[in-house]
């Protein structure tokens, strides 16, 4: 294990933390906070920076480290991250207790964006834009940044930390030379946040908030581009002109997109994108389950708390179709109360997630593609042990290898599922009834089976809400804190699909080579 060369990447992320805190604190400046605030964000700074210099000092015998330390680095910067990231809520007060806060910051770099704030209104400026600040941060992977001053090695070092910290069964360079590619990617990532802000800021203000016109446009492209769906006003998205919530739903749906497509584009490579599996996929998905909405809303009309409109049904159907399949969580209305084919649909969706190279959660339309082809083989096989599998993805064919690697996440995917429902019913919290207040109305829920079970796959998918007592219109505040740090957990664990976190706490990771 090259301990020194570890140490001098995380040194180098600590400082880089450090200054994209200076981003909330002028935030505080600007609104002219009180000097807690300000300090909250100063005495963070001033440790990342000087603890992140200090591990620079000692120089690494070697320059380049391997597969299993890169996975393990991955998973220790975004723990590093997190645990300075949660100080300034703690020192401003906004959350007070620092296990509430990690599970805040956590949710925030993860892109997950399930919150245990019950009254978004108590926050302040700076508070409200470092939590969706950091969706942006986390959105892309801090480490894919760094990439950019990491120098090129024949090792593939560069590549190991790309490798754990994308999202996706199959991780590869756009362009031959790893620096250009991060930078193109950033470069991709920082234009469409760009352009979104630009056009939330061509609609009205919201009523009762016309000062903030700017500041939410940021906080909402924010989330977009992170696919985190962190609220910053009471209701998520609900407040929104309906100009807005249809920018804000076609963003989120470009974000669930492959970010190697967008450069394909660039290039002139149209033809190549529309031939993409996934990228059809994705959007047929996309398609039926807003029909399949759509039509359950206007047939259920009179099942259902809120009167909408045709109109509305649709807008309804598309945001949050594309909200919860990129796993961004934000929302327009209380899709709790829908009808049970809507909602199973919605489900659904958690599970699956966008497409891979992208900013969103989820198992990803790739691996769910190449399941089905692996099903496919595996029946033909058994029907004609002499079958040559031909199956071919992206248009290459399919190693055996690359199936298995799917099989074993799905298994690994659902075995934590499974394991983390059962830890979450022995808390305190199961039985008791919660009380919800939304669009819909205000009605009780009981704390039970499918309450843990979605706040599971919510926070192993990184969606945010999910249903019951932890919906749209709920927060997570009410488990223990044992039952926050597994959430915690498995934010984690879903942000770095699975293996980098294993790694990290394998002890065989930690031996001489």
């Amino acid at each position: 294990m090259n301990y020194r060369k570890l140490g001098k990447i995380l040194g180098k992320i600590m400082i880089l933390e450090g200054i994209l805190m200076l981003a909330p604190l002028a935030v505080s400046l600007i609104y002219k906070e009180n000097i807690r605030y300000i300090l909250a964000f100063v005495v963070p700074i001033v440790a990342l920076v000087g603890i992140g210099f200090l591990l620079q000092v000692p120089k690494p015998k070697r320059e380049t480290f391997y597969q299993r330390e890169g996975f393990a680095l991955v998973a220790m910067v975004w723990i590093v991250m997190t645990l300075f990231g949660a100080l300034p809520f703690v020192i401003n007060k906004d959350i007070p207790n620092y296990v509430d806060a990690c599970f805040e910051m956590m949710s925030g770099f993860t892109t997950t964006g399930s919150s245990i704030i019950t009254d978004i209104t108590k926050m302040s400026h700076s508070t409200l834009f470092w939590r969706s600040f950091s969706h942006w941060i986390g959105g892309m992977g801090i480490l894919v940044f760094v990439l950019i001053f990491i120098p090129e090695s024949n090792e593939g070092s560069s590549m190991h930390l790309l490798r754990a910290e994308s999202p996706g069964p199959q991780v590869g360079k756009i362009v031959s030379k790893m620096k250009v590619t991060t930078r193109i990617l950033y470069l991709i990532y920082l234009g469409m946040t760009v352009l979104e802000v630009g056009i939330l800021m061509c609609d009205k203000p919201i009523p009762g908030y016309e000062n903030e016109k700017f500041f939410f446009s940021l906080l909402a492209t924010f989330g977009s581009a992170g696919t985190g769906g962190f609220g910053f006003i009471p209701g998520s998205m609900e407040l929104f002109h309906p100009f807005s919530q249809y920018v804000i739903a076609i963003f989120l749906i470009l974000f669930g997109c492959n970010f190697s497509l967008y450069y394909l584009i660039l290039i002139g490579k149209v033809k190549d994108v529309l031939r993409s599996e996934e990228f059809r996929t994705y959007f047929l998905i996309i398609v039926a389950a807003v029909t399949i909405i759509f039509i359950s809303l206007m047939t259920r009309l009179s099942q259902i708390p809120q009167a909408y409109t045709t109109e509305e049904s649709f807008r309804h159907s598309l945001f949050q179709v594309a909200s919860l399949m990129t796993t961004t969580g934000f929302t327009t209305t209380d899709y709790h109360v829908w009808p049970m084919t809507a909602t199973m649909t919605l489900l659904v969706l958690m599970f699956i997630g966008a497409m891979a190279g992208s900013t969103s959660g989820g198992i990803k339309v790739s691996r769910i593609v190449l399941a089905v082809k692996g099903v496919y083989i595996n029946n033909r096989k058994l029907i004609n042990p002499r079958y040559v599998p031909k199956a071919k993805f992206e248009g290459k064919t399919l190693e055996e290898k690359t199936i298995n690697d799917v099989f074993a996440f799905i298994t690994l995917y659902f075995f934590l599922l499974l394991f983390s429902v059962l830890l979450l019913s022995f808390d305190p919290i199961n039985g008791q009834s919660v009380t919800v207040v939304s669009d819909a109305g205000t009605y009780a829920v009981e704390h039970g089976f499918f309450s843990n079970f979605s706040a599971v796959v919510a926070c192993l998918s990184n969606i945010g809400p999910a249903f019951e007592a932890v919906g749209p219109y709920a927060s997570f505040a009410g488990y223990s804190y044992f039952s926050k740090i597994l959430l915690t957990l498995l934010m984690l664990l879903g942000r770095l699909e699975i293996l980098p976190v294993l790694i990290l706490f394998n002890p065989k990771t930690w031996k001489k080579a």
